[in-house]
């Protein structure tokens, strides 16, 4: 699933953070909705450098499914959600405010605020006219290759903490994950009835019914 269905969440998520976690602690369920031997429900907590925290929550068995994203500061939040872009602006600080506050229960003044989005989305095709624009032309490329790294780094440290019931450190220890990997790949019952070194195209004819 990580690699699948939610490289595109794990890509927006650090590129709009605009720096990858520190350290991570997930949990990855295997097989759990589906007869599958890989992750189908996941949920991992990572820490940052300046002491954020964030929590990332994926899974196949929900319908309908949640596409939400959440950034919380001390003076308010912003959510995007089903094409609406939402600010929670307070009047002040949230730690100001408790700092004075003396009473039970209270919070800071807030709006809601809808902001507009006034952008496009263009999907594939405008990636593929930009790195079309980029050998013509010389165009900056809004996806380069190389920036794939970061969210293939995040899938593969749910899946290492997962493997070792552990914390793990980012960057994560490659050679152990590549030990874990080849575990699971030793201990896999899936039959596998399609010769892929032949070099012919995959037959995915059942793939789509």
């Amino acid at each position: 699933m990580l690699i699948n269905q939610d490289p595109h969440q794990l890509d927006l998520w650090q590129w709009t953070i605009g720096m990858m976690p520190v350290r991570m602690r997930a949990f990855c369920s295997f097989g759990k909705y589906r007869n599958i031997e890989v992750e189908d429900d996941v949920t991992a907590y990572v820490e940052y450098e300046n002491g954020a925290t964030g929590v990332f929550v994926t899974t196949t068995g929900e319908a309908p499914g949640t596409n939400r994203f959440e950034v919380n500061g001390d003076r308010g939040k912003i959510v995007i959600e089903d094409g609406t872009l939402t600010f929670w602006r307070l009047r002040e600080s949230e730690p100001e405010f408790n700092q004075r506050f003396t009473g039970g229960f209270g919070q800071p003044e807030c709006w809601k605020c809808e902001i507009p989005i006034t952008g496009v989305e263009t999907g594939h095709p405008g990636l593929i006219r930009n790195w079309v624009d980029a050998i013509r032309t010389g165009a900056p490329l809004i996806a380069p290759g190389e920036d794939g790294i970061h969210g293939l780094t995040l899938s593969n440290a749910m899946l290492l903490s997962t493997w070792a019931d552990n914390w793990v450190d980012l960057p994560i220890d490659e050679d152990l994950f590549y030990e874990h990997l080849q575990e699971r790949i030793a201990s896999s019952t899936t039959k596998k009835d399609q010769d892929y070194s032949s070099g012919q195209p995959a037959d995915l004819t059942q793939t789509f019914k």
